[in-house]
């Protein structure tokens, strides 16, 4: 998966600090049907995870809990 710019619209939590401890997301992406990209918000050039989608409610259901 490409991180280039334009490629993927990433999306940060608005909860996030100025610090940049967050990871972003792609909610859509043509490409990755039932997969949702997951990179860490300081490297954004960086590798970037591709997770399930039951895997990312999971993950995102036990951070808002």
């Amino acid at each position: 998966m490409s991180n280039a710019p334009g490629t993927v619209e990433w999306v940060k939590s608005t909860y996030s600090g100025g610090e940049g401890q967050c990871i972003e997301w792609a909610p859509t992406h043509a490409n990755l049907t039932g997969l949702v990209p997951v990179r860490d918000s300081k490297v954004p050039a960086g590798p970037a995870l591709a997770m399930s989608t039951d895997a990312w409610t999971a993950f995102v259901g036990m951070v808002r809990s």
